[in-house]
């Protein structure tokens, strides 16, 4: 499936997301980006949606522009993220400080050794903690690209990347229940 083809599986209702959904995957749409970071984050987050549809267009769309490491490492980003995301907002959320003050003793150690360049695993686990709605790794993630050099208008344009890849997940699925 392409990204043409998931269009046409967002009803009229959405409209806006097909828009979007074309605009932010290329450079002009998604500022300070390079072209592999952009499909990095697009399928780590298209992965965080668990939605099919949206995994095989981006997936397709990907094939020509990212190596296998750094698809490799948005399905990482993706899974070890799903942990994080989980454990680290309950910390973050918890009336009990003392949980903060624990250790976390999860294994998680392709954030240190990803396989790409680290910035962009940071992105990817960044785009993918925006949609799993974890603050405190949200926070982390956006420290560590800026003490990289990213700028904040390229952590805005991983973001939006996030925002519209859900989108378009949700948007099958009203489309889906509609039909």
């Amino acid at each position: 499936m392409s990204i043409d083809l998931l269009k046409t599986k967002i009803g009229d209702a959405a409209r806006d997301i097909r828009l979007n959904i074309s605009s932010v995957l290329t450079p002009e749409g998604a500022p300070e980006l390079t072209q592999n970071q952009i499909f990095g984050i697009a399928l780590a987050s298209a992965y965080a949606t668990k939605s099919p549809e949206v995994i095989a267009a981006i997936r397709s769309e990907a094939a020509a522009i990212l190596s296998e490491a750094e698809v490799t490492a948005a399905k990482s980003a993706a899974a070890v993220m799903a942990m994080n995301n989980i454990y680290y907002r309950f910390v973050h959320l918890a009336s009990d400080k003392e949980f903060a003050r624990m250790p976390a003793k999860l294994r998680m150690n392709v954030i240190g050794s990803p396989g790409i360049e680290k910035v962009d695993f940071e992105l990817y686990s960044l785009a993918v903690s925006a949609i799993n709605g974890c603050g405190m790794c949200m926070d982390a993630h956006v420290h560590e690209v800026v003490k990289a050099g990213m700028s904040k208008l390229g952590v805005q344009s991983a973001i939006r990347i996030a925002a519209v890849v859900n989108a378009a997940a949700q948007a099958v699925v009203i489309t889906e229940a509609e039909a």
